[in-house]
């Protein structure tokens, strides 16, 4: 059952941030719709989309996405100019982002795309609140994966 699951799971997804994980602590995540034109949507669908560069900023009470990649179809409709990197307005109610305003202003953290899927035929971005990691924090990172993955091995060959 577990197998299905999985499956089911990897056709939701659209594009997953890798670096954030090895970059920041995520402490909370949060998930945002997307504001998106058509072409977006229909590159979207084909798997053409790419948020490794991207970010999340607040603008008057406002939560943007920055940096994004879609890449246009080729079969996308001719008289719409296609910006790839255009800055996407994220959808969040209110509580959600009085509660992100307070705490990236105040307390320091900063807004992270995590990954990019599809919810009942919806676009949905996770964000998550996080804080950046130092470089000892990323070694030991490292460390305790690989040690995890030797651990694995081991119970394995027994």
């Amino acid at each position: 059952m577990s197998k299905k699951k999985d499956d089911k799971d990897a056709d939701r997804l659209i594009a997953v941030n890798r670096r954030a994980r090895h970059d920041y602590f995520i402490e909370e995540t949060y998930e945002a719709g997307l504001m998106l034109v058509g072409w977006e949507v229909k590159s979207l669908r084909e798997g053409h989309g790419n948020i490794a560069e991207a970010y999340v900023v607040l603008k008057k009470g406002e939560a943007w996405l920055i940096g994004a990649q879609f890449s246009p179809l080729l079969s996308a409709s001719t008289h719409v100019v296609a910006d790839p990197t255009r800055s996407r307005k994220l959808l969040l109610n209110a509580k959600e982002l009085g509660q992100l305003i307070g705490k990236v202003e105040r307390a320091g953290y900063t807004l992270v795309p995590l990954d990019m899927h599809w919810t009942r035929g919806f676009a949905k971005i996770q964000i998550g609140l996080a804080k950046g990691k130092k470089q000892h924090d990323k070694r030991a990172t490292l460390k305790e994966r690989d040690w995890d993955r030797q651990k694995g091995r081991i119970m394995r060959a027994r």
